[in-house]
């Protein structure tokens, strides 16, 4: 075995044990929602992201990686790679096609899951299931292509975001406020009077379990990008996710601490999250010190954002928007300021960030990048809803809503005593 092959081999077990890791993460999403939304509807939710992951994966492959990284018309899309058939001979990597969309499949799932969590408790099954075909097949993939090609015209001008600040997060942010503010708050979330009622978690334990796995998976997202066993950044890669995660969480622990007098578990689970989305875009190319501040910035962001929102009336049950859109936004701006020069080499001499003397070109591509990724993912997901409300309902009914998702849509309770018994054919009447 020469070394060109056993540097091959090595790539490929790397990227496929790096795209398990970001698999694992839709356990950490499952989790973390279910204990965020209240019990009646936490069967919805692990219906919901088994429907990320089937539906998904089946429409990444059918339609989705040919329109992200088939070959190029015009820097807008791409037209071949359907099935995995066709011209892929410009993806010049040392890992086959196959291992390559198993990664990116992992990223796509992700894209959808954090829509998941801001319709959560109210949006109808079939309807969910439409939008993530239309995520999954569409949305995302053009985004993706845009960037990630080699042959997109925001990859062309210079944009760097090296795991998915932008073309991951705040996609899927900005498309998780958009189904927010389309579909409506919660039944009871807003009152006449002006006042917000807080619906409480019913199982915080559980939704730091699933922060925790997703921390995990992390490594996977941010390390496996570069796609490659032996490259000489990934120490460099996991060190500055773990100081922005960890950043996040010490910063939301004291502002809250400040602000409402206590520290705030579900605050502090999503500044850690914050942390982890905000240093995607660059945990390849900012120094340490950088992730620590960007993290810091993200988890006061993060909780000024979710509580913004609330006061525009926008109900997001798991802060989806504020700790992927708002993160993911300050992420992506953070590479124009902070991308070190010998981390950038790769990318051309003097495109480095501001701080550093690279003057404003950078940031202003960065910018470019993320106003139309998050336009994009805001506009189509409306026009997705829209379109699927002319076929079927996108909103439960009130009384669904009322007595909850799980047996409402599913006809089965999460939680059950051994003496519990259901009337099968109650539920297959839908009474």
């Amino acid at each position: 075995m020469d070394i060109n092959e056993l540097s091959r081999g090595l790539d490929t077990i790397w990227v496929v044990l790096t795209a398990a890791m970001i698999l694992l993460m839709e356990g950490g999403f499952a989790l973390l929602e279910a204990g965020f939304v209240r019990q009646k509807n936490a069967v919805s939710i692990i219906m919901k992201v088994f429907v990320d992951i089937a539906f998904g994966a089946l429409i990444f492959y059918i339609v989705g990686f040919g329109i992200m990284y088939g070959k190029d018309v015009g820097g807008l899309f791409g037209v071949s790679g359907f099935l995995m058939k066709g011209d892929l001979s410009h993806i010049a990597l040392t890992i086959s096609n196959e291992t390559y969309w198993l990664f990116q499949c992992a990223f796509v799932i992700a894209v959808i899951s954090i829509v998941s969590g801001a319709v959560a408790e109210r949006i109808h099954f079939r309807a969910y299931i439409l939008l993530t075909i239309a995520m999954t097949g569409l949305i995302y993939p053009l985004a993706g292509h845009w960037v990630w090609s080699g042959n997109g015209w925001l990859g062309k001008l210079g944009m760097i975001d090296f795991a998915g600040s932008a073309v991951i997060h705040a996609l899927g942010g900005f498309a998780a406020l958009a189904a927010a503010i389309f579909i409506g708050p919660r039944i009871g979330k807003f009152m006449p009077d002006g006042k917000i009622n807080i619906v409480p978690p019913s199982n915080l334990p559980l939704a730091s379990v699933g922060a925790f796995i997703l921390w995990f998976g992390w490594f996977g997202f941010n390390a496996g990008s570069t796609l490659s066993a032996t490259h000489s950044g990934i120490g460099h890669i996991a060190i500055t996710t773990m100081l922005s995660a960890a950043s996040g969480g010490a910063t939301c622990i004291l502002f809250t601490m400040f602000r409402y007098k206590k520290a705030d578990p579900p605050m502090v689970i999503n500044g850690s999250l914050a942390g982890l989305v905000g240093i995607t875009a660059g945990c390849a190319f900012v120094s340490d010190a950088a992730a620590i501040l960007i993290g810091a910035v993200c988890g006061v962001a993060m909780v000024l954002a979710t509580e913004f929102l609330e006061g525009k009336k926008v109900d997001d049950p798991v802060g989806a928007f504020a700790v992927h859109g708002i993160s993911g936004s300050l992420g992506t701006l953070a590479v124009g300021l902070f991308a070190v020069p010998e981390l950038t080499e790769n990318v051309g001499q003097g495109y480095y960030g501001l701080f550093y003397g690279g003057g404003w070109s950078l940031l202003g591509v960065q910018a470019l990048g993320l106003a139309t990724v998050a336009v994009w993912g805001f506009l189509t997901s409306w026009a997705a809803l829209s379109v699927i409300r002319k076929m079927m309902p996108v909103r439960v009914s009130k009384d669904e809503e009322l007595v909850g998702l799980d047996v409402g849509i599913h006809g089965v309770p999460a939680y059950s005593a051994d003496t519990d018994f259901i009337d099968l054919e109650q539920v297959k009447s839908g009474n």
